[in-house]
Protein backbone atom coordinates (compact mmCIF):
# COMPACT_ATOMS: atom_id res chain seq x y z
CA UNK A 1 0.00 0.00 0.00
CA UNK A 2 1.05 3.68 -0.79
CA UNK A 3 1.33 6.23 2.00
CA UNK A 4 -1.65 8.34 2.60
CA UNK A 5 0.23 11.04 1.19
CA UNK A 6 0.76 9.55 -2.33
CA UNK A 7 -2.92 8.39 -2.19
CA UNK A 8 -4.02 12.14 -1.22
CA UNK A 9 -1.94 13.18 -4.25
CA UNK A 10 -4.38 10.83 -6.72
CA UNK A 11 -7.36 12.96 -5.73
CA UNK A 12 -6.42 16.42 -4.53
CA UNK A 13 -3.44 19.01 -5.45
CA UNK A 14 -1.14 19.22 -2.48
CA UNK A 15 0.27 22.40 -1.46
CA UNK A 16 2.97 23.10 1.40
CA UNK A 17 1.82 25.30 4.22
CA UNK A 18 5.34 26.96 4.59
CA UNK A 19 8.19 29.66 3.26
CA UNK A 20 10.79 26.99 4.33
CA UNK A 21 12.77 27.19 1.02
CA UNK A 22 14.56 23.48 2.44
CA UNK A 23 11.18 21.92 3.31
CA UNK A 24 9.53 23.29 -0.21
CA UNK A 25 12.79 21.03 -2.14
CA UNK A 26 12.37 18.06 0.11
CA UNK A 27 8.49 17.45 -0.65
CA UNK A 28 8.06 18.96 -3.74
CA UNK A 29 4.10 20.17 -3.50
CA UNK A 30 2.30 20.99 -6.55
CA UNK A 31 2.15 24.67 -5.27
CA UNK A 32 3.00 26.60 -1.84
CA UNK A 33 1.57 29.37 -0.35
CA UNK A 34 3.03 31.62 2.60
CA UNK A 35 2.28 34.52 4.78
CA UNK A 36 3.88 36.85 6.97
CA UNK A 37 4.31 34.53 10.08
CA UNK A 38 5.74 31.72 7.63
CA UNK A 39 8.01 34.10 6.34
CA UNK A 40 9.14 35.32 9.34
CA UNK A 41 10.09 32.10 10.83
CA UNK A 42 11.59 31.41 7.30
CA UNK A 43 14.12 34.47 7.41
CA UNK A 44 15.70 33.54 10.49
CA UNK A 45 17.30 30.70 8.14
CA UNK A 46 20.53 31.71 6.61
CA UNK A 47 18.81 30.44 2.73
CA UNK A 48 16.65 33.96 3.36
CA UNK A 49 20.01 36.12 4.36
CA UNK A 50 20.78 36.95 0.32
CA UNK A 51 17.13 37.55 -0.26
CA UNK A 52 17.10 39.89 2.61
CA UNK A 53 20.52 41.80 1.40
CA UNK A 54 18.78 41.91 -2.00
CA UNK A 55 15.04 43.62 -0.96
CA UNK A 56 16.74 46.00 1.02
CA UNK A 57 19.28 46.81 -1.61
CA UNK A 58 15.76 47.27 -3.66
CA UNK A 59 13.96 49.19 -1.24
CA UNK A 60 17.20 51.90 -1.13
CA UNK A 61 17.18 52.23 -5.13
CA UNK A 62 13.55 52.67 -5.03
CA UNK A 63 13.28 55.47 -2.87
CA UNK A 64 11.07 57.27 -0.72
CA UNK A 65 10.72 57.88 3.20
CA UNK A 66 12.47 55.01 5.69
CA UNK A 67 8.36 53.85 6.19
CA UNK A 68 7.75 53.66 2.24
CA UNK A 69 10.99 51.57 1.75
CA UNK A 70 10.20 49.58 4.77
CA UNK A 71 7.47 48.59 2.82
CA UNK A 72 8.76 47.95 -0.70
CA UNK A 73 11.46 45.79 1.33
CA UNK A 74 9.34 43.24 2.56
CA UNK A 75 7.43 43.35 -0.17
CA UNK A 76 10.67 42.61 -2.25
CA UNK A 77 11.35 39.71 0.34
CA UNK A 78 8.37 37.88 -0.02
CA UNK A 79 8.78 38.00 -3.72
CA UNK A 80 12.07 37.43 -4.01
CA UNK A 81 10.86 33.98 -1.72
CA UNK A 82 8.33 33.55 -3.98
CA UNK A 83 10.34 33.19 -6.99
CA UNK A 84 12.82 30.91 -4.86
CA UNK A 85 9.50 28.72 -4.81
CA UNK A 86 8.49 28.57 -8.32
CA UNK A 87 11.77 27.34 -9.13
CA UNK A 88 11.13 24.32 -6.73
CA UNK A 89 7.25 23.74 -7.80
CA UNK A 90 5.21 23.53 -10.94
CA UNK A 91 2.36 25.01 -9.90
CA UNK A 92 1.57 28.52 -8.12
CA UNK A 93 2.74 30.79 -4.70
CA UNK A 94 0.37 32.73 -2.67
CA UNK A 95 1.50 35.82 -1.87
CA UNK A 96 -0.01 37.93 0.84
CA UNK A 97 -1.01 41.25 1.17
CA UNK A 98 0.40 43.42 3.84
CA UNK A 99 -2.79 42.46 7.06
CA UNK A 100 -2.76 46.27 7.78
CA UNK A 101 -4.94 46.88 4.70
CA UNK A 102 -7.40 44.31 5.80
CA UNK A 103 -10.29 46.95 5.95
CA UNK A 104 -8.81 49.20 2.82
CA UNK A 105 -9.77 48.44 -1.06
CA UNK A 106 -7.92 50.94 -2.61
CA UNK A 107 -4.70 50.15 -0.73
CA UNK A 108 -5.26 46.43 -1.09
CA UNK A 109 -5.47 47.41 -4.93
CA UNK A 110 -1.93 49.20 -5.04
CA UNK A 111 -0.10 46.78 -3.16
CA UNK A 112 -1.34 44.00 -4.90
CA UNK A 113 -0.60 45.22 -7.89
CA UNK A 114 2.90 46.25 -6.57
CA UNK A 115 3.67 42.85 -5.74
CA UNK A 116 2.82 41.85 -9.45
CA UNK A 117 4.75 44.37 -10.80
CA UNK A 118 7.90 42.80 -8.42
CA UNK A 119 7.39 39.42 -9.51
CA UNK A 120 6.80 40.61 -13.32
CA UNK A 121 10.76 42.61 -12.75
CA UNK A 122 12.01 39.18 -11.10
CA UNK A 123 11.27 37.73 -14.43
CA UNK A 124 8.79 35.40 -12.77
CA UNK A 125 5.61 34.32 -15.08
CA UNK A 126 2.94 36.65 -13.17
CA UNK A 127 0.72 33.55 -13.90
CA UNK A 128 1.63 31.55 -11.45
CA UNK A 129 1.27 33.82 -8.32
CA UNK A 130 -1.86 34.06 -6.77
CA UNK A 131 -1.72 37.56 -4.49
CA UNK A 132 -3.63 36.20 -0.75
CA UNK A 133 -6.30 38.74 0.90
CA UNK A 134 -7.97 38.55 3.89
CA UNK A 135 -11.94 37.97 2.80
CA UNK A 136 -13.40 40.73 4.58
CA UNK A 137 -16.04 42.78 2.74
CA UNK A 138 -13.26 45.41 1.48
CA UNK A 139 -10.58 42.48 0.49
CA UNK A 140 -12.96 40.84 -1.15
CA UNK A 141 -13.97 43.90 -3.22
CA UNK A 142 -10.35 44.40 -4.21
CA UNK A 143 -10.35 40.53 -5.41
CA UNK A 144 -13.19 41.37 -7.73
CA UNK A 145 -11.60 44.24 -9.47
CA UNK A 146 -8.17 42.40 -9.12
CA UNK A 147 -9.66 39.21 -11.09
CA UNK A 148 -10.99 41.54 -14.06
CA UNK A 149 -7.46 42.67 -14.39
CA UNK A 150 -5.90 39.37 -14.62
CA UNK A 151 -4.57 39.17 -11.35
CA UNK A 152 -5.70 35.72 -9.79
CA UNK A 153 -6.20 35.86 -6.17
CA UNK A 154 -6.08 33.64 -2.41
CA UNK A 155 -8.60 35.00 -0.22
CA UNK A 156 -7.48 34.01 2.82
CA UNK A 157 -8.82 34.01 7.06
CA UNK A 158 -12.05 32.71 5.75
CA UNK A 159 -14.13 31.33 8.49
CA UNK A 160 -17.71 31.88 7.72
CA UNK A 161 -20.04 30.63 4.95
CA UNK A 162 -21.01 34.22 3.96
CA UNK A 163 -17.45 34.67 3.48
CA UNK A 164 -17.16 31.84 0.70
CA UNK A 165 -20.51 32.29 -0.59
CA UNK A 166 -19.10 36.25 -1.12
CA UNK A 167 -16.22 35.79 -2.44
CA UNK A 168 -17.51 32.29 -5.35
CA UNK A 169 -19.71 35.60 -6.05
CA UNK A 170 -16.59 38.06 -6.73
CA UNK A 171 -15.36 35.62 -9.67
CA UNK A 172 -12.63 35.04 -6.69
CA UNK A 173 -9.78 32.32 -7.95
CA UNK A 174 -9.50 30.33 -4.47
CA UNK A 175 -10.29 30.86 -0.92
CA UNK A 176 -7.96 29.20 1.79
CA UNK A 177 -11.01 27.90 4.52
CA UNK A 178 -8.76 27.95 8.15
CA UNK A 179 -9.97 24.43 9.51
CA UNK A 180 -7.62 24.26 12.78
CA UNK A 181 -8.62 27.62 13.29
CA UNK A 182 -12.03 26.99 13.75
CA UNK A 183 -12.07 23.70 15.89
CA UNK A 184 -9.43 26.05 18.35
CA UNK A 185 -12.42 28.17 18.97
CA UNK A 186 -15.22 25.41 19.25
CA UNK A 187 -12.75 23.88 21.67
CA UNK A 188 -12.00 26.89 23.54
CA UNK A 189 -16.10 27.67 23.47
CA UNK A 190 -18.01 23.97 23.92
CA UNK A 191 -16.94 22.82 26.80
CA UNK A 192 -15.38 19.90 25.35
CA UNK A 193 -12.00 18.69 24.43
CA UNK A 194 -12.23 16.92 21.73
CA UNK A 195 -13.78 16.28 18.32
CA UNK A 196 -13.50 13.17 16.12
CA UNK A 197 -12.56 14.18 12.86
CA UNK A 198 -15.93 13.31 10.91
CA UNK A 199 -17.58 16.23 13.64
CA UNK A 200 -14.83 18.28 13.50
CA UNK A 201 -16.53 21.86 12.91
CA UNK A 202 -13.52 22.76 10.61
CA UNK A 203 -14.02 19.95 8.56
CA UNK A 204 -17.51 20.47 8.01
CA UNK A 205 -17.36 23.89 7.05
CA UNK A 206 -15.01 23.01 4.26
CA UNK A 207 -17.29 20.25 3.14
CA UNK A 208 -20.58 22.23 3.32
CA UNK A 209 -19.01 25.30 1.14
CA UNK A 210 -17.04 22.45 -0.82
CA UNK A 211 -20.59 20.93 -1.93
CA UNK A 212 -21.95 24.46 -2.02
CA UNK A 213 -19.43 26.13 -4.77
CA UNK A 214 -19.49 22.32 -7.26
CA UNK A 215 -23.46 22.18 -6.69
CA UNK A 216 -24.14 25.58 -7.93
CA UNK A 217 -21.19 25.62 -10.76
CA UNK A 218 -18.74 27.96 -9.12
CA UNK A 219 -15.16 27.99 -10.90
CA UNK A 220 -13.79 29.36 -7.25
CA UNK A 221 -10.99 26.29 -5.99
CA UNK A 222 -11.33 25.43 -2.53
CA UNK A 223 -8.34 24.77 -0.57
CA UNK A 224 -8.52 23.86 2.97
CA UNK A 225 -5.64 24.95 5.36
CA UNK A 226 -4.70 25.83 9.02
CA UNK A 227 -4.95 21.64 9.94
CA UNK A 228 -4.29 20.95 13.43
CA UNK A 229 -3.72 16.71 12.85
CA UNK A 230 -4.05 14.75 9.31
CA UNK A 231 -7.92 12.89 10.80
CA UNK A 232 -8.89 16.38 9.57
CA UNK A 233 -6.83 16.04 5.86
CA UNK A 234 -7.83 12.54 5.61
CA UNK A 235 -11.95 14.18 5.98
CA UNK A 236 -11.29 16.41 3.20
CA UNK A 237 -9.55 13.98 0.96
CA UNK A 238 -11.12 14.70 -2.76
CA UNK A 239 -10.87 19.02 -1.71
CA UNK A 240 -9.94 20.73 -4.84
CA UNK A 241 -6.63 21.92 -2.86
CA UNK A 242 -4.98 21.38 0.43
CA UNK A 243 -2.61 23.23 1.38
CA UNK A 244 -0.37 20.94 4.65
CA UNK A 245 2.35 21.59 6.85
CA UNK A 246 6.04 20.01 6.40
CA UNK A 247 5.22 17.68 9.93
CA UNK A 248 1.25 17.25 8.44
CA UNK A 249 2.92 16.10 5.58
CA UNK A 250 5.39 13.85 7.16
CA UNK A 251 2.61 11.93 9.40
CA UNK A 252 0.90 11.49 5.74
CA UNK A 253 3.86 10.09 4.48
CA UNK A 254 4.74 7.56 7.03
CA UNK A 255 0.99 6.29 7.07
CA UNK A 256 0.73 3.03 4.65
CA UNK A 257 -3.17 2.60 5.72
CA UNK A 258 -5.56 3.13 2.84
CA UNK A 259 -7.49 6.87 2.31
CA UNK A 260 -10.89 6.94 1.26
CA UNK A 261 -11.90 9.71 -1.10
CA UNK A 262 -14.66 12.09 0.78
CA UNK A 263 -15.35 14.77 -1.44
CA UNK A 264 -16.75 14.32 -5.04
CA UNK A 265 -18.17 17.01 -7.28
CA UNK A 266 -20.79 14.30 -8.62
CA UNK A 267 -21.76 13.92 -5.08
CA UNK A 268 -22.18 17.36 -4.08
CA UNK A 269 -25.34 18.16 -2.57
CA UNK A 270 -26.64 21.73 -0.68
CA UNK A 271 -29.67 23.20 0.72
CA UNK A 272 -27.83 26.54 0.82
CA UNK A 273 -29.49 29.21 -1.57
CA UNK A 274 -27.78 32.51 -2.09
CA UNK A 275 -28.89 35.70 -4.22
CA UNK A 276 -26.41 38.84 -4.87
CA UNK A 277 -24.72 39.40 -1.51
CA UNK A 278 -24.23 43.28 -0.44
CA UNK A 279 -22.45 44.17 2.18
CA UNK A 280 -25.34 44.90 4.46
CA UNK A 281 -26.21 41.46 3.98
CA UNK A 282 -22.30 40.26 4.18
CA UNK A 283 -22.06 42.11 7.96
CA UNK A 284 -25.11 40.72 9.18
CA UNK A 285 -24.48 37.09 8.63
CA UNK A 286 -20.85 37.94 9.59
CA UNK A 287 -22.05 39.89 12.79
CA UNK A 288 -23.93 36.28 13.65
CA UNK A 289 -21.31 34.06 13.14
CA UNK A 290 -19.29 34.77 16.39
CA UNK A 291 -16.80 31.98 15.75
CA UNK A 292 -16.12 33.78 12.48
CA UNK A 293 -15.91 37.97 13.80
CA UNK A 294 -13.30 36.55 16.22
CA UNK A 295 -11.31 34.80 14.25
CA UNK A 296 -10.86 36.84 11.81
CA UNK A 297 -10.07 39.92 13.81
CA UNK A 298 -7.74 37.66 15.58
CA UNK A 299 -6.23 36.34 12.49
CA UNK A 300 -5.71 39.92 10.88
CA UNK A 301 -4.00 41.14 14.13
CA UNK A 302 -0.92 38.15 14.49
CA UNK A 303 -0.41 38.49 11.10
CA UNK A 304 -0.10 42.06 11.28
CA UNK A 305 2.00 41.45 14.07
CA UNK A 306 4.07 39.22 12.51
CA UNK A 307 4.42 41.80 9.72
CA UNK A 308 5.16 44.36 12.23
CA UNK A 309 8.19 42.28 13.76
CA UNK A 310 9.52 41.06 9.86
CA UNK A 311 9.67 44.90 9.41
CA UNK A 312 11.70 45.35 12.72
CA UNK A 313 14.22 42.66 11.20
CA UNK A 314 14.71 44.30 7.95
CA UNK A 315 15.19 47.65 9.62
CA UNK A 316 17.69 46.46 11.60
CA UNK A 317 19.40 44.46 8.84
CA UNK A 318 19.36 47.96 6.74
CA UNK A 319 20.79 49.97 9.89
CA UNK A 320 23.67 47.37 10.13
CA UNK A 321 25.08 47.08 6.06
Amino acid sequence: MTSKLDQLKTMTTVVADTGDIDAIAKWRPEDATTNPSLLLKAAASEAYRPMLDKAVAEARRHGGSGAEQLTVATDMLAVLAGREILNLIPGLVSTEVDARLSFDTAGTLERARRLVEFYDRQGVDTSRVLIKIASTWEGIRAAEQLEKEGIRCNLTLLFSFIQAAACAQAGSHLISPFVGRILDWHLANSGRDSFPAHEDPGVLSVSRIYNYYKANGFNTVVMGASFRNTGEIEMLAGCDKLTISPALLQELQDDAGALERQLHPHNANTSDRFGSIDEKLFRWESNEDAMATEKLADGIRRFTADQIELESRVRQLARAA
